[in-house]
């Protein structure tokens, strides 16, 4: 609990080059920290290999400050039989123990492409039986028809639309945001 408390009440620099979202757009920087748990009423769908490996309309996104939003998909409709168990786990200090998932079709493999949380914290329960996808690992994501870039870095897996403004954290150089 001790690393929990660290990283929750780590102090954090705000970056002078926040972009003022414009109409019908958001900004990462008027996210919440804890984060906020929300349904997305917009389609979600993660291609891999050719094969549309998610589609839903009954996802959720995770909204924290300085990342673009993470969407959780609920497990019925995901194609399990592509996801595999990868091969690490992480610790959040709000969401709680994330377990990885690989994803294979055919000859294609990306190893720990995906994340759920099967026992979430308090305040996350409604992501229970969802998984998350990396859109850098995957062929390709949407949010409606919009296909998304992926965060910066190799740690975070928020997905970005024309929607949402930064800068967003990812980059070497962000980690105190």
């Amino acid at each position: 609990m001790r690393e929990v408390n660290k990283w929750r009440n780590l102090r954090r620099v705000t970056p002078k080059n926040i972009i003022i979202p414009g109409a019908g757009q958001e900004s990462v920087w008027d996210y919440p920290r804890p984060p906020r748990v929300e349904p997305v009423k917009s389609r979600i769908r993660v291609e891999f290999g050719d094969v549309v490996i998610a589609d839903s309309n009954k996802t959720y996104r995770v909204l924290e400050t300085a990342s673009p939003p993470v969407y959780y998909i609920p497990q019925g409709d995901i194609q399990m039989k592509y996801l595999e168990p990868g091969s690490k786990s992480t610790l959040c200090e709000w969401k709680g123990k994330a377990r990885y998932w690989s994803v294979r079709v055919g000859k294609k493999y990306s190893e720990n492409a995906a994340w759920s949380y099967p026992d979430p914290w308090e305040g996350f329960q409604s992501i229970t039986d969802h998984i998350a996808f990396n859109a850098g690992k995957m062929g390709a994501c949407y949010v409606g028809n919009e296909k998304v870039l992926p965060q910066p870095g190799n740690y975070y897996g928020g997905w970005i639309t024309s929607q949402i403004v930064g800068p967003f954290k990812g980059e070497p150089w962000t980690e105190g945001w």
